[in-house]
């Protein structure tokens, strides 16, 4: 499955759109969109820009929006998506290229593993201003009744999950200095699972 996902956002960017609406049944784009009521300021970092879908919103916005990807590919997508208004850099969110306290809040939706790396998080909680936010979203699912009967019968629901994953990021993200919240938000025939995390301020 690594495999699969590093060929899908890298020789096979473009791709990414119609695997993305596939597999989610035409929502991913309203799941992404759906994160933009929980950032704050004006100041906006987004953590794996991919093809630019929510870069370009932001931008629509007048936020002042930025963006880091690994790569190429979805940089070149992304660029052509956006134009001359994208502030798009190849980087890692271990090693970010920019100021202590520059961003409002930063934002990454569906990501691998690497937003939970201490070097990510710890990166992350330099470049945000004091009480900025660190806005991740999860994964999502439908709301079902035959699903929730599913997840029922072999234990495996989201909310059982949940438990378990809130307490490993709540602890790993304090651990940065970041107070954390996960949520389970609804989201018309949705749920999805978010965590906003807070920067701890900096004591005087």
């Amino acid at each position: 499955m690594r495999v699969f996902y590093n060929l899908l956002y890298h020789s096979f960017a473009f791709t990414y759109d119609l695997v993305a609406a596939t597999v989610s049944f035409g929502k991913w784009k309203d799941w992404v969109f759906s994160m933009t009521p929980f950032i704050e300021g004006t100041r906006i970092l987004e953590l794996g820009h991919g093809p630019g879908h929510l870069q370009r919103l932001l931008l629509r916005r007048n936020l002042f929006a930025a963006a880091i990807d690994e790569s190429a590919q979805m940089g070149t997508l992304a660029k052509r998506r956006i134009g001359s208004a994208q502030r798009l850099s190849r980087a890692l969110a271990q090693n970010m290229p920019f100021a202590a306290d520059t961003f409002d809040t930063l934002i990454a939706t569906f990501p691998s593993e690497y937003i939970f790396d201490m070097r990510t998080l710890s990166e992350s909680h330099r470049v945000l201003r004091n009480s900025g936010r660190l806005i991740v979203l999860l994964g999502a699912w439908p709301k079902s009744p035959i699903l929730a009967w599913l997840f029922k019968v072999t234990g495996e629901s989201p909310p059982e999950a949940y438990e378990s994953i809130n307490l490993k990021i709540k602890t790993k993200l304090a651990e940065s200095k970041f107070i954390a919240e996960v949520q389970i938000v609804e989201v018309k025939s949705d749920n999805l699972l978010v965590v906003v995390a807070q920067k701890e301020e900096k004591k005087c």
